[in-house]
């Protein structure tokens, strides 16, 4: 974020402050990193619901008889095969094969007429700009408008094995069944009672999730004015809240610390962390979100990406991203050298917690490919001492 510059907030923005978060830059967001503690927000989590303010991310709407085929060429996934009410995750590359960004594409319109082919692309916080920039740029030579919306939008998010009740009871009885009908990374429209100023809402109400755990998203908007997006928000989170009451389950507001190590047990790759514009796919936990085999129409990326396939290791830097368990009680963080049976340097830490959940240190590392087999035996300079550390299968945790 350029110096002096004010940091974005989100239409929450308020509500948070009322609730004593304390607050951080994410992304160049004034975001809530916690409201007291994030243990117990992480725990809430896994044991009731979680509710979580992602305003912060990007919605960038992509429409027009061609849009599926912009898509395809934009971004490693093959769009034009999500069906109606389906998402997909997905990458946008740079020519030279690295990282823009990681995110979910879903699929609006019904299928049934070419010309209104619709799509929701959802970018990471701080690279919305340049996502919608890449998507605008690419979809150049195609019948496509794209749109960027994300300062219209507002996202709220309910995690946790409580959370299709409580999605359920802001909704009309007629709409409440499509919450557990809804499938894993699919989204339909829903109407959100919010009890207050706001009235009933038309939102997009998805299943994706990045905690591990059930969950759900809903997306309203968009809305110019900005006091009525905030006070539509405020609606819905409330109404949250008062739902979770009624049904005498605990939904706790979540912050950015929760959500880090909620995503890190699950094993999910954070853009910034594991993701970023030095590395390939390959190279940063996220291969399997591109499919060279089966996707045959060209995207941006893709010749760079054919070649370091074919070159024998899948890289460009001989890395890639494992998954370690601590033998100690020393977590790893961010930036800690990751070092051989000899002591040599191989690699480093590109995220690492005490797990609240597992009660071991775990962590994310981009390592030499030659010590990426499961149980490799491995260690974390830890400030001068070398802690053990062991490759082990990803994620962490797995709900029942």
């Amino acid at each position: 974020m350029p110096e002096n510059s004010t940091p974005n907030t989100t239409p929450l923005h308020g509500v948070h402050g009322e609730a004593g978060a304390s607050f951080t830059d994410f992304g160049g967001w004034q975001m809530p990193l916690k409201y007291g503690s994030e243990l117990a927000e992480h725990q809430a989590v896994r044991t009731s619901a979680g509710l979580f303010d992602l305003s912060h991310m990007g919605e960038v709407r992509v429409s027009g008889p061609q849009a599926a085929e912009a898509l395809d060429y934009a971004l490693t996934a093959r769009v034009s095969a999500v069906a109606p009410g389906k998402a997909k995750y997905s990458l946008i590359c740079t020519e030279a094969g690295t990282v823009l960004d990681d995110l979910i594409v879903y699929r609006l319109d019904g299928g049934e007429d070419d010309a209104a082919r619709e799509f929701l692309v959802v970018p990471n916080a701080g690279n919305a700009s340049a996502v919608a920039a890449a998507l605008t740029e690419r979809s150049a030579g195609f019948e496509a408008t794209v749109r960027n919306e994300s300062s219209q939008t507002a996202l709220v998010a309910v995690q946790g094995p409580e959370a299709a009740r409580i999605v359920a009871a802001v909704l009309p009885q007629d709409e409440a069944a499509a919450v557990e009908d809804l499938k894993y990374y699919a989204a339909r429209p829903a109407t959100l009672r919010t009890g207050a100023e706001a009235g009933d809402l038309r939102a997009l109400m998805a299943r994706t999730g990045y905690t591990g755990e059930d969950g759900f998203e809903l997306i309203i908007g968009p809305v110019a004015d900005r006091g009525v997006l905030s006070t539509a928000a405020t609606g819905v989170w409330n109404a949250l809240l008062a739902a979770a009451r009624d049904l005498g389950v605990e939904l706790r507001p979540c912050g950015l610390a929760s959500r880090d190590s909620l995503r890190l047990e699950a094993g999910m790759p954070l853009y910034g962390n594991e993701l970023d514009l030095g590395h390939l796919p390959s190279e940063s936990g996220a291969g399997m979100a591109v499919p060279l085999k089966s996707k045959e129409t060209d995207f941006v990326g893709r010749d760079a990406l054919l070649a370091a396939r074919e070159a024998g290791t899948g890289t460009t830097t001989g890395q890639a991203i494992v998954a370690l368990r601590g033998g100690g009680r020393r977590a790893a963080r961010a930036g800690y050298p990751v070092l051989d049976g000899d002591g040599q340097r191989i690699g480093e830490v590109t995220s690492g917690i005490p797990s609240p959940t597992l009660g071991y240190p775990i962590a994310l590392a981009r390592v030499d490919v030659g010590f990426r087999e499961v149980g490799t035996e491995l260690a974390v300079d830890l400030r001068g001492k070398a802690e053990p550390f062991t490759v082990v299968e990803a994620p962490f945790y797995r709900r029942a």
